[in-house]
C-alpha cells in the first residue's frame, strides 16, 4: 500500500521504516527537514508539507498522523480535512484523548473522509518488535488499511497460543485488534497506559523495599545487602511477575544499579489522568491506578530510588529523556 506519514519522531520514523521494509510505499513529512531527508535517503518519498504529502498520494489516500496529542494533532487533522477528498482516510496513531477522536470522526464524516484512531504500543522498540495496536473506526476503513496494520503488528512470535480461541478474530493473535467505532481504539490504549502506571509503580515500590533492606535503621542481623540487577534477572526467568517491563528494569539496573543518571522526577503523558477521569465518570474504584498517578506528581518534589526506577523504565521502553541527567 501507499501511506502518508506525518510526524517522524521516535515512533513515526520507525513506523515508516518498518512499513518500507515490508514493501509498502511511504510519503513522509515532518517540520524537521533533517528527519525527512534522513528517511528519503532510506528510500522513502520526502514531502515539503501536508499539501505535498496529499499531492504525492494516489486516491483513495490514507495519511497516518504520529504527533503529540493536543494542539499539534488537532491542527494537523483539521488541515488534512481541507486537503483530502471523500473516500480518503485519516489515521491518528498518537495518544489522543478518545473524546477528541469521536468529535474529529464526526467532523470528517461530513466530508466523506474516514477517521481511524490507532492506540499504538511499542515505543522505541517497535521497529524490531512490532507494534501492538488497538484500532477504532468503521469496519470498511479498518479493513482497507489492514495490510498496513499487519505489517506493523508484531505477529504471533513465540508467545504460546491461548487455549479456546478457535473461531475468534485471528488478527488479535498477531497483535492488533479492531476495538469498535472511532474513539474506542484510543480508549482501550488509554486504559492500557493507566494499567502500565500501576505495574510500573508496583515494581518501583518493591525494588525500593529491597534496596532499603540494608538500612542502619534496622537491627543489624536483619540487614541484607541485595543485588538489584541480579534480583531483576532471576525474576525474569520463570517468575509469576516476569514481564517486558521487568526485562527493561533488568537492563537499566545492569547498566547502573544506583540509577544515578535518573533524578527520579517522573512525567505523566496524559493517559494516566484520562484513565482516572474515566474511572470517575463510570464510578469504578481504581485505587492502584490513581495512587500510581499521584506518585508521579509527588516525584517532582522529592525523589526516591523507586522513582528513579520508574524514570529508568520510561527511558528504556519509550526513550523518554526529559528528566534524564545530562
Amino acid at each position: 500500500m501507499q501511506l502518508g506519514i506525518v510526524g517522524l519522531g521516535r515512533m513515526g520514523g520507525n513506523i515508516a521504516r518498518r512499513l518500507t521494509k515490508a514493501g509498502h510505499s511511504c510519503v513522509v513529512w515532518d517540520r524537521n527537514a533533517d528527519a525527512v531527508q534522513g528517511l528519503a535517503a532510506e528510500g522513502m518519498t520526502g514531502a515539503t508539507g501536508l499539501a505535498d504529502v496529499v499531492a504525492r498520494l494516489d486516491a483513495p489516500r490514507a495519511v497516518w498522523v504520529m504527533l503529540p496529542a493536543g494542539g499539534p494533532t488537532e491542527a494537523t487533522v483539521a488541515e488534512l480535512g481541507t486537503l483530502l477528498s471523500s473516500g480518503d482516510i485519516v489515521i491518528d496513531g498518537g495518544n489522543s484523548f478518545y473524546k477528541d477522536d469521536i468529535r474529529r470522526a464526526e467532523t470528517l464524516r461530513e466530508k466523506g473522509i474516514a477517521y481511524v484512531d490507532v492506540g499504538t504500543s511499542g515505543g522505541v522498540w517497535g521497529l524490531e518488535r512490532g507494534y501492538c495496536m488497538m484500532i477504532g473506526g468503521t469496519k470498511e476503513a479498518v479493513d482497507r488499511i489492514d495490510p498496513i496494520l499487519a505489517a506493523l503488528a508484531p505477529g504471533l512470535g513465540e508467545i504460546p497460543r491461548t487455549p479456546g480461541r478457535e473461531g475468534r478474530d485471528p488478527r488479535v493473535e498477531q497483535g492488533y485488534l479492531h476495538t469498535g467505532p472511532a474513539g474506542s481504539g484510543h480508549f482501550v490504549k488509554m486504559v492500557h497506559n493507566g494499567i502500565e502506571y500501576g505495574l510500573m509503580q508496583a515494581y518501583a515500590e518493591g525494588f525500593e523495599i529491597l534496596k532499603k533492606k540494608d538500612s542502619t535503621d534496622l537491627p543489624e542481623n536483619e540487614r541484607f545487602t541485595l543485588d538489584m540487577a541480579d534480583i531483576a534477572e532471576v525474576w525474569r526467568r520463570g517468575s509469576v511477575v516476569s514481564s517486558w517491563l521487568l526485562d527493561l528494569t533488568a537492563i537499566a539496573l545492569t547498566k547502573d544499579d544506583q540509577l544515578s543518571d535518573f533524578p527520579g522526577a517522573v512525567a505523566d503523558s496524559g493517559e494516566g489522568r484520562w484513565t482516572v477521569m474515566a474511572a470517575i465518570e463510570e464510578a469504578v474504584s481504581a485505587e492502584v491506578l490513581s495512587a500510581a498517578l499521584y506518585t508521579r506528581f509527588r516525584s517532582r518534589q522529592d525523589h526516591t530510588f523507586g522513582e528513579k526506577l520508574l524514570s529508568a523504565m520510561r527511558f528504556q521502553f519509550g526513550g523518554h529523556t526529559e528528566f534524564k541527567s545530562k
